[in-house]
């Protein structure tokens, strides 16, 4: 059945929704299908200047309103996003290729989590207070430029756009251009909740066209940007002339310590982690380090959880994987899997090709090497698709040290039942996260890196700050 091409060519601009300045089509792909399933516009510098310009001059009415009225409108945006869930479910499912359990669930989920996390946040944000007899100050920013990737697409908008409507800012987002459906779908939940025209724009592009524009341009105070280090390094030196603020959420290739004294399902546990989104997660467990006493056990468990896990439709319910985002990851996965088998790591499960019975549509076998050494690219690189690296250590200092053997530095796991040992291993790596023995981080923790991991945090009190300014007023003690 040929699905109908959605026309999907407009852009959201000073509360109205407006035709780009240059005919520019951009073939949206379904990842399941490989069928093009909308046309959007890639906009140029003229959408981009009357976007910050609109945002631009709605920025002081919008700074002054009070809080409670911008908290009363971003209310009703989580309840308009709460009546259309399954319509920004189904726009997730065909841009990126969640199946369709996954988008109503967490894809969905998060950003409501988000949003009641930042009002939970907000409570015991102090906006203005006294330091003795100085008078200190948060306030909005400004214009901020808001890029955001096709992995998570709602959990990355609602990341950014949530906490800066909140403290006062106005802002432009361009969303993944190869994942825009979500975003057309939130700005028209924007629409429908009533914020003031300018305060929040939407112009489709890519990164090279309104991702440069919105980085170098001087009437934008600041850019929040997650998605590659690659694209990051870019936005920040695009970024150096007009000194911007710049907020970056980047790669990661997340170690996974596991003791010989971890719980009995850490390893599937792990696996199962790894795979999830079908492995596009910057945060992923992807390299899984198994104390040598444990690790022939630990490669067959993971062997088993990856055989069963299962891949399939985006359009059947189940807890199945779907395709990755697009050709370009489908085409560099394959390539890393060839690298691993080349470089000499022991495959155990899944593969080159697609899984069997399956012809058409990005998908990947989930697959794991053990014997992975920290030589080896699959080691080192982030790959972005379901692929595991087991690698054995021998005690707790070799295990932090290759842990830490990475560029990267975003989310670390460690799994032992000592306590003490759990909590010693934790301080030494050099992460802005570190998930222990399966528990998630709390609503409002902080969720960003080090090193080429990024920089800034997001996510409640950390998140809201993000998108402040400080002042220090003296000789105006508060009474």
């Amino acid at each position: 059945v040929m699905e109908a091409v959605m026309e999907k060519r407009q852009f959201y601009i000073n509360g109205k929704w407006v035709g780009p300045s240059v005919v520019n089509d951009f073939d949206v792909i379904d990842p399941a299908t490989e069928e093009v399933c909308a046309v959007i516009s890639l906009g140029g510098q003229a959408d981009t200047d009357a976007a910050v310009a609109a945002a631009r001059a709605a920025f002081p009415a919008w700074a002054n309103t009070p809080l409670q009225e911008r908290i009363a409108l971003v209310k009703k945006l989580g309840e308009v996003y709460v009546a259309r869930r399954n319509d920004m479910a189904e726009a997730m499912r065909i841009e990126m290729g969640a199946p369709v359990d996954l988008a109503r669930g967490v894809q969905w989920g998060v950003g409501a989590w988000h949003l009641k996390g930042f009002l939970a946040a907000l409570e015991n944000f102090h906006f203005e207070y006294a330091m003795g007899t100085d008078r200190m100050r948060k306030e909005p920013i400004g214009v901020c430029g808001m890029i955001t990737p096709w992995n998570w697409p709602m959990n990355q908008v609602f990341l950014k756009a949530i906490p800066a409507l909140l403290v006062g800012c106005t802002m432009v987002l361009k969303p993944s251009e190869i994942a825009p459906l979500s975003s057309l779908v939130f700005t028209e939940m924007v629409d429908d909740a009533g914020f003031p025209p300018g305060v929040f724009n939407m112009v489709n592009g890519d990164g090279l066209g309104v991702g440069t524009q919105l980085s170098s341009h001087p009437d934008v105070d600041m850019i929040s940007f997650t998605g590659s280090t690659r694209a990051g390094i870019a936005i920040s030196k695009a970024a150096a002339d007009t000194l911007k603020r710049v907020s970056l959420e980047l790669g990661g290739k997340g170690a996974n310590i596991i003791f010989a004294d971890a719980d009995a399902d850490a390893v599937k546990r792990g696996v199962t982690h790894c795979m999830q989104n079908s492995g596009q997660s910057c945060n992923a467990p992807t390299r899984m380090m198994v104390e040598r006493s444990r690790y022939a056990e630990a490669v067959q468990q993971a062997k088993a959880a990856a055989e069963a896990t299962q891949v399939g439709p985006t359009t059947e319910s189940g807890p199945h994987i779907g395709p990755v985002v697009s050709e370009l990851q489908f085409t560099k996965i394959q390539g890393l899997i060839e690298t691993g088998i080349k470089e000499g790591a022991t495959l155990v499960a899944g593969g080159l090709g697609r899984p069997d019975g399956i012809s058409k549509g990005y998908y990947v076998r989930p697959t794991v090497f053990a014997d992975v050494t920290p030589d080896m690219t699959i080691y080192r690189e982030e790959i972005f698709g379901p692929v595991l690296a087991i690698s054995p250590f021998d005690d707790e200092a070799q295990a932090v040290r290759m842990a830490n053997d990475t560029p990267y530095g975003l989310t670390n796991y460690v799994q032992t039942q000592d306590d003490d040992k759990r909590l010693r291993v934790a301080r030494q790596l050099r992460s802005g996260m570190v998930e222990t023995n399966g528990m998630s981080r709390v609503n409002g923790s902080p969720f960003g890196g080090y090193g080429q991991s990024g920089n800034g945090r997001e996510g409640g009190t950390w998140g809201l700050e993000e998108f402040c300014e400080t002042k220090a007023i003296s000789g105006v003690p508060m009474t």
